[in-house]
């Protein structure tokens, strides 16, 4: 795979395709198979990581029309917070170091907690909410890929009723 980086400017909305632009998502599955390939070519990203101790560092890596591809480094107490992707799919894995995800399950399952440990990849479909942190004490560094490109992205609180929507954001915050 060879990556089409994106320029090192935040996306704005005439960086990303319009829906009449856009094909037909990816698959969950298929967006897992990009991670995982490219997880396993550090050569392709590494020296694009940067370490911050003010927020998770982010950089769109590839922004086709089908998909994109971030990568993320967290430090230790890093936290995305509960979110959706705006009804995209999504895939990511943990390249090095280890995390964890947080998401509800049935009525019957209420809180799930997975340990996200290196060479894992998760994949989800459009409606999936989540918050992936960092409770190692090492840095992580992941790679997400999302189809279609995400256009926006809602947070929430996680209340004794369940999540609530907080707030929302577009590419222009990224």
């Amino acid at each position: 795979m060879s990556l089409d980086l994106a320029p090192d400017r935040p996306a704005t909305a005439d960086t990303v395709p319009s829906p009449e632009e856009t094909r037909a998502p990816l698959t969950p599955n298929a967006l897992r198979t990009i991670v995982r390939e490219l997880a396993e070519q550090p050569d392709q990203w590494i020296h694009h990581v940067r370490l911050s101790t003010e927020e998770r560092w982010y950089r769109r890596l590839v922004a086709g029309d089908d998909h994109e591809v971030w990568l993320i480094s967290w430090l230790p107490g890093q936290s995305t917070g509960f979110h959706d992707h705006g009804g995209s799919r999504g895939a990511f894995t943990v390249a090095l170091g280890e995390l964890e995800e947080l998401s509800l399950g049935g009525p019957d399952q209420g809180l799930l907690i997975r340990r996200v440990p290196a060479g894992t990849a998760r994949a989800f479909g459009p409606e999936y909410v989540h918050d992936v942190r960092n409770t190692a004490s090492g840095p992580a560094v992941t790679l997400h890929a999302y189809s279609p490109p995400l256009g926006s992205m809602a947070h929430y609180d996680l209340r004794a009723g369940g999540l609530v929507r907080t707030s929302g954001e577009g590419p222009e915050q990224w």
